[in-house]
């Protein structure tokens, strides 16, 4: 600690203090002409004020508390949408996850238009059979509770779309941390972790097989346990060799065949707006009284 100036051998003698003069206090006078000294008038309004400053912190801090006590808060919100998403795959209607028409405005190459047609619904199942085995290895730390899906055609029938639903077991930090893992390891671009399709029989999408799947987009949602995923193909049931993720067959200038057909933009228009969707229903039910 460095010396004090005022202390040092050195330092300049105290300058001469000046003599202490004390007056007596001014006095006013009250109502009934008495004298009062005004020191007594300006001290008790300060012990008012300090009352009225106590009291009004004791009442902002009680709402606080109360508002604290009772989970008015964003956080407690977004727990409970979060806790009703989860069981939204048994409580919303097919219609309203997979809308037998979805519109696509803008969501065509060069924003052009779309609609897509529902072709067919799945059972819900679980997700044995529903994953390529490192794709399944790489959903599993969020486990799976259900799994929602269905096909869809383009208004030209000339593509065809299987949409998913993957509902998990995780909480809100399990789903982070496999948003974090798909975004920095760039899993959602890997071929080897396409979702697999669902060819139904009967139906235009009967040929959409493994060896049929064209492009796809997977996205991890944090404020839901839900996985939303796409895989888009040709309805002809032609074999694709080289299959490219929709991030890359939507990028400007593409002159691949997946990427000129748009089937990227097949894949990433019908995920997003069953994602919307998605997203309305659990507004819906969060808001519904009990």
């Amino acid at each position: 600690m460095s010396p004090n100036p005022a202390l040092s051998w050195n330092a300049a003698p105290p300058a001469p203090q000046r003599p202490v003069v004390t007056l007596g206090e001014p006095e006013g006078y009250d109502e009934h002409v008495r004298a009062r000294p005004i020191g007594a008038r300006v001290r008790g309004r300060t012990v008012a004020a300090t009352a009225c400053v106590v009291l009004g912190l004791g009442l902002i801090g009680g709402a606080a508390t109360g508002s604290w006590l009772i989970g008015d808060s964003g956080e407690t919100g977004a727990r409970g949408a979060f806790a009703t998403a989860g069981s939204l795959w048994h409580s919303v209607p097919v219609d309203q996850l997979f809308p037998p028409t979805v519109r696509g405005d803008g969501a065509g190459p060069g924003g052009a238009d779309r609609v897509w047609t529902r072709i067919a619904v799945a059972p819900d199942s679980g997700c044995a059979d529903a994953f390529d085995p490192l794709l399944r290895k790489a959903l599993a730390p969020v486990g799976c509770r259900r799994l929602l899906r269905a096909t869809y055609t383009d208004a030209t029938r000339s593509h065809v779309t299987t949409v998913g639903l993957l509902f998990t077991k995780a909480d809100a930090t399990g789903m982070r941390s496999l948003e974090a893992r798909f975004e920095d390891e760039a899993l959602g671009r890997r071929p080897d972790l396409m979702p697999r399709p669902y060819a139904a029989k009967g139906t235009l999408a009967a040929g959409f097989g493994d060896e049929q799947r064209a492009s796809w987009t997977v996205s991890v949602l944090t404020d839901a346990p839900v996985v939303v995923y796409a895989v888009s193909g040709w309805a002809d049931a032609r074999v694709v060799d080289d299959p490219q993720s929709a991030a890359e067959a939507m990028r400007s200038g593409v002159t691949t065949a997946v990427g000129q057909a748009g089937l990227g933009h097949e894949a990433k228009g019908l995920a997003d707006r069953v994602e919307r969707g998605l997203r309305k229903s659990v507004t819906s039910s969060s808001e519904r009284p009990s």
